[in-house]
């Protein structure tokens, strides 16, 4: 077997889901159990490979671009501190109290107003909402991001991030 050539191409940094096609519909097991929605609030499987040689963390950020909220969207679940040796999160990893998650992980607070996976719950009627599933590739080893605001937290992922791997999937609820 010969030698991999130094500069050779590298397998891409992917984020992938049992649950969730890209671009597809999140099922009802994963919407949000509140705010008028009915779902089981189960977070989905993630799967992730080819991360950068330089890895010493992830990170992940879910996020609602299309929330009516002014421009700043809705932050879904937010979990740092992920150990470089992690390839992936089984369903329903992201209960609030982090049991499910590998050690050393912490989660930051949701616009759902506490820790967890808070699942989509979109107005009734609006155009399906994309739930972006971005996972980074960190520099570090750890974040200090206790006592961070989402969009803190974000604005330290993305300063310390040495690539990214993005999943998108969508839901909407019809009046």
């Amino acid at each position: 077997m010969a030698a991999r050539k130094k500069g050779a191409a590298r397998a891409a940094f992917k984020l992938t889901s049992p649950d969730i096609r890209p671009d597809g519909p999140i099922a009802m097991e994963q919407v949000f159990n509140g705010f008028g929605c009915s779902g089981q609030n189960v977070s989905p499987a993630l799967k992730w490979s080819g991360a950068p040689e330089d890895t010493k963390s992830f990170a992940l950020l879910v996020h609602d671009p299309d929330a009516p909220t002014g421009g700043a969207g809705w932050w879904h679940w937010l979990v740092v501190n992920i150990p470089a040796g992690t390839s992936e999160f089984t369903k329903g990893a992201g209960k609030s109290d982090g049991s499910n998650l590998p050690f050393g992980c912490v989660q930051i607070d949701t616009d759902f107003g506490g820790p967890g996976w808070g699942g989509p719950c979109p107005p009734v009627g609006d155009k399906p909402h994309r739930y972006d599933f971005t996972l980074y590739a960190l520099k570090m080893d750890r974040l200090d991001v206790s006592g961070a605001s989402a969009s803190l937290a974000g604005y330290m992922i993305n300063a310390n991030a040495i690539g990214k791997a993005k999943l998108t999937g969508k839901f909407g609820r019809k009046r």
